[in-house]
């Protein structure tokens, strides 16, 4: 009879034990984990789950038709998805449809409602200094609205207020401020604590000088009158009037903007040409500050050309060179920040600190590190996917992998009979790894369930199946050549693992590049197929074959009992192999020779 070879693998092949130990730990440390985690299922997609779908529309001016393309709509993507998942909303898909179209998928249970916002806030992110603030709507003094003069005037008395304070990292409004001053100061500190340069008093990029004194002298003019009316009439308390705010003003052009201060008022705003560009930001994060008592601060980084620009424009504010000396950070022509100056900063480093707490710490960091995008959007459409929808295509998908999981189990029953035994545990297996690190990907990596990503999984039955019956048949092979159960089972897993492992490989091969070339939910079957496929060898080295070794010593499997799936009758095996011995050569016949 022909034994197995001996060595480093038949001394692997004579201990089944330690694989299945192994296998049990690696199952039992996962589920430990997922437990731990407090995740015990796996996230669900927007199309089980429910959700909202936007769909955005790029727009551009008049004769500028050629920015829609390909690379700006690709960097437009691009800046959507991190301003999403900068906000841990997961799987949260952002991809381009057709020329000009992006659609936007937000799962429920997510932060879902700022996601849409900032997603919908497409326009471009600017620095402007601040001509003039006031609350507006019910919340104002009633104090007068600023002229241009009369900014001037405030200038003054916040100059002198400020002169006593200057070395301060902070400088609060004072109360004589009035209508002048603003309830949302926020201290701007250089973090390389860098000294002043000398210039910060050089012209800012696009002639976006602070300085009120073109204003004052030209009080007489349209442009100047026009803004001043704008200014007056603008209620920021009424939605129409705060859409309609700036609405065509162009980045070298001073305009009107809404904004909320800390209080949740709403505060309208002159503002002077954009300073700085969104594009001048090369980083911004929420940090929280342990060696100072500001708490939650944010930390921006600048571009080469952005670090000239940011301390040009903070050096003139500084020396009070405008009627405020604080600079908005402007999107979509509302004010999401307004800090004060007390310095020119010039180390292309700068940090806003304030009353913040971790939401809006990180949601102002996420403006300005993706506020800029290359084109304008339009909101088209929103679509909500409710949850009793999802829920139906959820259930239908299982009851498809039901079914397509009894018939394999029905085909192993009546094929292979005893063996479907070994075939059903490794199935089993195979789908509890399968669910259990589905589970700890949700809020490890934001991976979320979607019905593509069902499909992969029950595709997956067929491939993990494929591998028992490769296996199966090569043993079979082996018992028809006229082995017994033991070596058939040991000279056939070398040839049944070099097919289970090229097969594999091809499917997960396929799965990768599926996963590279295709967008959206495509790649939740690619990912689920992928991940199947991986799990299908673990499963087929550490579970599968070792329990068909410890099997074949069971009288029911070594005998070949009918039922058993390995009768060598049914078969239709051969004699059993005997080994034979040569005749030995004797002394050779002298007639012979």
């Amino acid at each position: 009879m022909v034994a197995p070879k001996k060595g480093k693998t038949a001394s692997a092949q004579s201990k089944p034990g330690r694989s299945l130990a192994l296998i049990v730990i690696v199952i039992a440390a996962l589920t430990g984990g997922m437990f731990a985690s407090g995740h015990t299922t796996p996230r669900l997609g927007i199309d089980l789950a429910g959700g909202t779908s936007i769909t955005l529309r790029a727009v551009s001016e008049p004769g500028q038709e050629s920015a829609i393309n390909k690379t700006n709509m690709d960097t437009a993507v691009d800046i959507m998805n991190n301003r999403v998942n900068g906000l841990g909303v997961s799987e949260a898909e952002v991809q381009t449809q057709g020329d000009r179209n992006i659609i936007v998928n937000i799962p429920k249970g997510t932060n879902s409602k700022e996601a849409r916002a900032q997603v919908g806030t497409t326009a471009k992110l600017y620095f402007r200094p601040v001509l003039a603030t006031e609350l507006s709507g019910a919340a104002a003094t009633g104090s007068p609205t600023p002229s241009a003069s009369g900014a001037s005037d405030k200038a003054t008395d916040k100059a002198t207020d400020k002169a006593t304070d200057d070395e301060k990292a902070s400088s609060s409004p004072s109360d004589a401020a009035s209508a002048s001053a603003t309830t949302q100061g926020r201290a701007v500190t250089d973090a390389l604590k860098a000294d002043p340069s000398p210039s910060a008093s050089g012209k800012a990029t696009g002639d976006a000088s602070p300085s009120p004194s073109a204003s004052a002298s030209a009080s007489g003019d349209d442009a100047t009158a026009k803004l001043q009316a704008q200014y007056a009439a603008l209620d920021c308390t009424k939605k129409a009037d705060r859409a309609k705010a700036g609405d065509g003003a162009k980045p070298g052009d001073p305009t009107v903007a809404c904004g909320q201060n800390s209080q949740g008022q709403w505060q309208k705003y002159i503002l002077g040409p954009a300073a700085v560009d969104g594009t001048d930001v090369d980083q911004a994060k929420a940090v929280f500050n342990t060696q100072t008592a500001a708490g939650w601060t944010v930390t921006m980084k600048f571009t080469d050309s952005g670090s000239k620009k940011f301390a040009d424009i903070t050096g003139k504010l500084a020396q009070n060179q405008s009627p405020q000396n604080q600079f908005a950070i402007v999107l979509d022509n509302e004010v999401v920040s307004d800090p004060y100056v007390s310095q020119a900063l010039t180390g292309g480093n700068a940090e806003i600190s304030g009353s913040f707490d971790q939401e809006e710490a990180q949601s102002l960091a996420n403006m300005l590190s993706y506020g800029a995008l290359p084109l304008s959007f339009k909101e088209d459409s929103v679509t909500t996917v409710t949850a009793a929808l999802g829920g139906e295509q959820l259930k239908a998908g299982l009851i498809a992998g039901a079914i397509g999981l009894a018939l394999v189990v029905l085909y192993l029953l009546l094929y292979y009979r005893g063996l479907s035994f070994i075939a059903v545990a490794s199935l089993l297996v195979s789908a509890g790894l399968t669910y259990v690190i589905m589970a700890l990907l949700g809020p490890t990596i934001g991976f979320a369930l979607n019905l593509p990503a069902v499909c992969g999984a029950i595709v997956a039955i067929g491939i993990t199946a494929d591998s028992f019956i490769v296996y199966f048949e090569r043993v079979r092979d082996e018992i028809r050549e006229g082995r017994t159960l033991r070596p058939a089972v040991e000279r056939g897993w070398p040839r049944a693992r070099r097919t289970i492992l090229v097969s594999d490989f091809v499917s997960f091969l396929a799965a990768a590049v599926l996963f590279i070339v295709t967008v959206g939910k495509v790649q939740g079957f690619a990912f689920t197929l992928g991940l199947t496929t991986l799990l299908d060898v673990v499963v087929v080295f550490l579970f599968t074959k070792p329990l068909l070794t410890l099997m074949a010593r069971r009288k029911f499997f070594a005998s070949g009992h009918k039922w058993s799936g390995l009768d060598p009758k049914s078969l239709g095996a051969k004699p059993p192999l005997r080994r034979t011995r040569r005749p030995s050569a004797g002394p050779v016949d002298p007639k012979e020779a």
